[in-house]
């Protein structure tokens, strides 16, 4: 399978084909992901909270951001792959955010970079980034980084004020040159519009069915982060169910003496060298 292109993206979306994309933050999920045939993977930011176990995105630093987008790559060396920029590695400056979104290309083999937000300086970042030679993905909608700014985690754009705030936002984002938008936890009516007035490739995730494509936080989608739920999520799969299982069998057994069972479990030896080595052990 070919690694996919901006302009392979283009043409999805010119032909209504979907793009599928989905997170991952390690080697053997972005292996099986690669496997199954997604089309993009991002590296988010969001493994501050599915891989690290922190409460919120923000203490995740370059450095996790380098090592988790090397291990991706490995698992998926030919896919489209995305490594977010995490908080505060973008929003100081121009010089600042360029020199961090290289760390990605460099260091990590990524395809692009993400940032968040919608406004002037935002668009400034994107701007310098992409002059630079570095293809950005803009993030719009449910920005985990400006949680605090619009009051948490919960859905954006759900009056005709903010719908439209938002679908302003898309259009400067687009001009300073992103390649595409990921469009988060917006109403369908918002997704809807953003996609039919945007000339790049439009990402949803809960943005409802007429985005280009959907992105889901893999973790979500196959039961493994259970901490809460987003409306939008659709669980494929409880592997955190059938993970937590196993290990209480292994405890149990462990702990019943049943495991491991030497005939089935362990390494054998000739007769004769077992003759031998209790003769050398009486010897001692």
């Amino acid at each position: 399978m070919a690694r996919k292109t901006i302009n392979d993206f283009a043409q999805m979306v010119s032909k209504g084909e979907k793009i599928v994309y989905l997170t991952a933050y390690d080697y053997l999920t972005a292996k099986m992901q690669e496997k199954a045939g997604v089309d993009m993977i991002l590296v988010g930011d969001s493994l501050g909270m599915v891989t690290l176990g922190y409460d919120t995105t923000f203490p995740v630093t370059m450095d996790d951001m380098v090592r988790h987008c090397q291990a991706v790559r490995r698992g998926a060396p030919n896919t489209f792959i995305v490594g977010d920029m995490p908080y505060m590695s973008y929003q100081t400056s121009n010089e600042q955010a360029i020199a961090n979104a290289g760390r990605l290309i460099k260091e990590a083999d990524v395809d692009a970079i993400k940032l968040e937000g919608g406004g002037p300086m935002i668009a400034e970042r994107v701007k310098a980034i992409q002059q630079a030679g570095i293809l950005v993905m803009g993030h719009i909608g449910l920005t985990p980084q400006f949680m605090g700014q619009i009051g948490g985690y919960k859905a954006q754009g759900r009056s005709a004020a903010a719908a439209m705030k938002i679908v302003d936002q898309a259009k400067v984002v687009e001009e300073a040159g992103a390649f595409s938008i990921l469009v988060e936890g917006v109403p369908t009516a918002v997704g809807k519009a953003i996609t039919e007035r945007a000339g790049i490739p439009i990402l949803g995730i809960g943005a409802g069915s007429y985005t280009h494509g959907q992105l889901l936080i893999y973790a979500d989608m196959v039961g493994m982060y259970d901490n809460f739920t987003p409306k939008f999520v659709k669980k494929y799969a409880n592997v955190g169910e059938v993970l937590t299982n196993a290990f209480k069998e292994y405890v149990d057994e462990v702990r019943a003496a049943q495991f491991p069972v030497d005939a089935e479990h362990t390494y054998g030896m000739k007769e004769e060298d077992v003759k031998e080595f209790l003769i050398a052990l009486d010897k001692k």
